[in-house]
């Protein structure tokens, strides 16, 4: 426990080091852009979030289920095996395309449209 709260602790260390150059910037945004700015972070945050945890919940079930269909019937291994690598590249492609729909959200100009 106190060895996970060291390592914790370090972690938000240099995060808000990390963080600290962005509290020395002025705000040039007006309020409607910032806002659109805001909500585009969260919504990034959110569709980034899900997707990771859907995709890692999905991937612990096929290989859950492939052990437990290997264990039935070590004949079909061979099959099962390529059937479960080619569900996880799907199911990693669709984190990866999530990913790609946070950037293209994170990376729009924000300016010409608010």
């Amino acid at each position: 426990m106190n060895k996970n709260l060291k390592a914790f602790g370090l972690l938000m260390f240099f995060v808000f080091l990390a963080g600290a150059p962005l509290l020395a910037q002025e705000a040039t945004l007006s309020d409607s852009k910032a806002s659109l700015y805001k909500l585009s972070i969260i919504v990034s945050a959110a569709i980034i979030t899900l997707a990771s945890a859907a995709g890692a919940f999905c991937q612990a079930k096929a290989l859950s289920s492939a052990c437990e269909g290997i264990s039935r019937n070590p004949a079909a291994g061979p099959h099962i095996r390529f059937l479960l690598l080619l569900g996880l590249i799907l199911i990693e492609t669709l984190v990866i395309y999530a990913l790609l729909v946070t950037f293209i959200i994170l990376m729009m100009k924000w300016g010409n449209y608010a």
